[in-house]
C-alpha cells in the first residue's frame, strides 16, 4: 500500500510538472501577444499625435480661408457692376463682328467660281506634267532596249 501511495504522489508529481510547462509555455506566448499589442498601440498613439497635429493647421486655415472669402465676397460688388458694362461693350462688339461676317462670307461666295478655275487648271497642269513624265520614261526604255539588241 506504502507502493501505492509513492506512485500516486509520483503521479502527481508529473502531472503537476506537466502542468507547469504547459502554463509556462501559455504564457510566454501571451507575453509575446501583449508586447506586439503594446507596440502596436504606441505607434497608434504617436499617428494619432501627427493627425491631431495636421488637423489643428487643417482648421485654422480654413478659418482663414473663410475670412478671406468672406472679404472677397463683400467686395465683389463693384466687379459685378464692372461686368454689366463689359456686357454692354461685348453686345455691341458682337454686332459689329456679324457685319464682318457677312461681309467676309460675301465675298468668299464671290470668290468660289474663281478658286473653282484655279484648280480645274491645276488639274490639267498636273496631269500635263504626268503625261510628258510618262512618254519621257517610255523614250529612256526604248533607248535602253536598242541599245541591248545591238551590244549583243
Amino acid at each position: 500500500m506504502q507502493i501505492i501511495l509513492y506512485l500516486s504522489v509520483a503521479l502527481i508529481a508529473i502531472a503537476f510538472f506537466v502542468l507547469v510547462i504547459f502554463l509556462s509555455t501559455t504564457l510566454k506566448s501571451f507575453q509575446v501577444t501583449l508586447t506586439s499589442v503594446s507596440k502596436t498601440l504606441a505607434g497608434l498613439e504617436k499617428q494619432l499625435d501627427g493627425v491631431t497635429a495636421e488637423t489643428t493647421i487643417l482648421l485654422q486655415k480654413t478659418n482663414a480661408l473663410a475670412d478671406d472669402l468672406k472679404q472677397k465676397s463683400e467686395s465683389l460688388t463693384s466687379v459685378v457692376e464692372a461686368v454689366k458694362d463689359v456686357g454692354t461693350t461685348v453686345t455691341k462688339f458682337n454686332g459689329t463682328l456679324q457685319n464682318i461676317t457677312k461681309s467676309v462670307d460675301k465675298q468668299v461666295e464671290e470668290s468660289k467660281e474663281k478658286i473653282s478655275q484655279i484648280v480645274q487648271w491645276s488639274n490639267v497642269i498636273l496631269e500635263l506634267k504626268d503625261k510628258w513624265q510618262a512618254r519621257k520614261q517610255a523614250k529612256n526604255e526604248i533607248n535602253l532596249e536598242g541599245k541591248k539588241i545591238r551590244s549583243h
